[in-house]
């Protein structure tokens, strides 16, 4: 008996290996899938190294696990036309939702979208809810319910919902801090809302968001392009001028969150002296400073960004001095950031920003010129759409393609 345990032993440890290398190879095909999008067996074999029956082998288990699907042959080559694999868009689906502060924060405007793992989006709405009359937790529920009948799908086919909000999570305490939005305060909201959902639920600051977008899809994206000196993951920061006055810092691809996930909530941040101007960052350029601006300046508008466009639009020499004075105070922001953290680029971004365009960019860039001696670009955002919402979606898809590629590696039994 005793001779044979060394080889029963054996034979489990080769089991495990097996399960393991197995496990290893289906998640390492299925990120190639999903990075790449569209793959042969050839492009598979040659990306993992693996060999042919071995890829086919794996390619086997994730389409009949539904991760994979067969969407087309290629054509024109010698032999047998190849099968084209591409992650199954229907393995998983997420909901990106963007919280945004209006004048009336009893009735902020709630943009949201559901995609499906490959990013192609199946229903998209915009609405505003009246807090006072509904509860935070009824208003997203029924919100992710509204998306998923206009996508046609049943309740439990979305697994994630990725929630942006102004304001910072604080994991720690099961709470968003730092946000003026009624009801979003609520300590253990989050949890609530993931178990009436029957998904997971991520909370992300709405800045820090919309530098993911830009990160994938804006202009910083395309920094190592531009600069011959720069890697691929280099850095920037992102400020935010709209309602609210945010910053975002992307350290390489990472976000700089903090200890309790205030980081960067820089209209906090105290300007001059007490009792003289204004307090802080928020009051010196936040959105109803604006409009105050714009009006000792003859110019009427419902919100800051309606005044930065109607003053592009006059180019009056009344309009002209608003625009000057606004980006000296947006100078003073930018400064600040510059100074701290020295990025190769600061991306102006949020409703102002875009509002002003780049004729409000090259007057921040003279309003400092001569006060920071430092070579830094500032450029305009690279996003036109709902640069939050979109944020979302591309964190929320991470999260959800995270999930899958664990779930493959996790099936393998430990020991």
């Amino acid at each position: 008996m005793l001779r044979h345990q060394p080889r029963t032993e054996s034979a489990g440890r080769l089991a495990g290996s097996s399960k393991l290398l197995r496990a290893m190879n289906e998640s390492a095909t299925l990120a190639h899938l999903l990075d790449r999008g569209t793959l042969t067996r050839g492009d598979l074999r040659e990306l993992t190294g693996l060999s042919k029956p071995t890829t086919s082998d794996v390619l086997r288990r994730l389409t009949d696990a539904g991760l994979a699907i067969v969407v087309g042959h290629t054509r024109g080559g010698p032999g047998p036309n190849a099968e084209i694999y591409a992650a199954n868009p229907a393995a998983a689906y997420a909901v990106a939702v963007s919280v945004k502060e209006t004048t009336d924060l009893a009735r902020p405007e709630f943009t949201a979208a559901l995609v499906d793992l490959v990013g192609t989006v199946h229903a998209r709405v915009r609405d505003r809810v009246d807090l006072v009359k509904v509860d935070p937790l009824v208003a997203i529920e029924e919100i992710v319910g509204r998306l998923i009948a206009l996508a046609g799908l049943d309740r439990t086919g979305v697994s994630h919902v990725h929630l942006g909000v102004p304001g910072s999570y604080d994991a720690s305490g099961g709470v968003i801090r730092h946000i003026d939005i009624a009801g979003f305060d609520r300590v253990g909201l989050i949890a609530q809302l993931s178990e009436r959902l029957g998904a997971s639920v991520a909370v992300e600051n709405d800045v820090n968001l919309a530098a993911i977008a830009e990160r994938g899809r804006g202009v910083a994206a395309g920094l190592a392009r531009d600069r011959a000196d720069a890697e691929p993951a280099s850095s920037f920061a992102l400020l935010w001028f709209g309602e609210g006055l945010g910053l975002a810092i992307d350290l390489g691809g990472s976000l700089l969150r903090g200890a309790r996930g205030g980081a960067g909530e820089i209209g906090y941040v105290p300007v001059g002296l007490p009792g003289q101007g204004p307090r802080d960052m928020q009051e010196l350029v936040g959105g109803p400073a604006v409009v105050e601006l714009a009006a000792a300046y003859g110019l009427t508008a419902s919100g800051a960004a309606a005044a930065v466009t109607a003053a592009v639009d006059a180019r009056s020499a009344d309009a002209e001095k608003f625009l000057d004075e606004l980006a000296c105070r947006m100078g003073q922001c930018v400064g600040a950031v510059a100074g701290v953290l020295d990025p190769p680029l600061i991306v102006l971004a949020g409703e102002v920003a875009q509002a002003g365009g780049e004729e409000l960019a090259r007057r921040v860039r003279a309003a400092i010129s001569s006060t920071i001696p430092l070579d830094i670009t500032i450029a305009v955002t690279g996003i036109a759409d709902d640069a939050v919402l979109l944020g979302a979606v591309d964190a929320g898809l991470r999260t959800v393609r995270d999930s899958l590629i664990d779930a493959l590696r996790a099936n393998v039994p430990v020991g």
